[in-house]
């Protein structure tokens, strides 16, 4: 019965210091990605004429909570869409264009083209401790005029 009790203390802990980790971690991506409006981001392959063209890249990895894993576990039991993970997914992803964006923001970039993500699943099964990893990779471009 202890034993009970004590895992479901370290579950409603974990429940309650993960989702205010990552209210926090979204509220400050928002404000980022406010800050980094200008650093316009496209997926086209042809780059317009530009002054110059680098390669940038942004990488984050985010860890997959307990309380998130005990939830996809449940689902995985009976079916349907993961919402646990989706916002792991989402915050992995924002961030790591965020960070591209900031690495062209350093080389004077007014836009990125050619962008790709890649993501990956990180997991360490001694732990078993698991994360996912995101790769925002393009080419930042100064000089551009994207416009019609």
């Amino acid at each position: 019965m202890v034993d009970l009790a004590i895992f479901l203390a370290l579950l409603c802990l974990g429940f309650f210091v993960g989702r205010f980790n990552e209210r926090r971690h979204f509220a400050s991506i928002v404000r980022r990605e406010e800050d980094l409006r200008d650093i316009r981001v496209f997926a086209t392959r042809d780059a317009p004429p530009c002054e110059s063209g680098a390669l940038v890249s942004g990488n984050v990895v985010v860890s997959i909570d307990y309380f998130k894993r005990l939830i996809a576990f449940l689902v995985g039991l009976f079916g349907g869409q993961i919402r646990a993970y989706e916002t792991l997914v989402e915050r992995g992803r924002r961030e790591a264009i965020l960070r591209m964006k900031q690495e062209a923001q350093g080389r004077g970039a007014s836009d990125i083209v050619n962008v790709k993500l890649m993501t990956s699943r990180v997991f360490y099964s001694d732990r078993n401790v698991g994360s996912i990893e995101v790769l925002a990779y393009g080419t930042a471009i100064r000089g551009a005029s994207l416009n019609p």
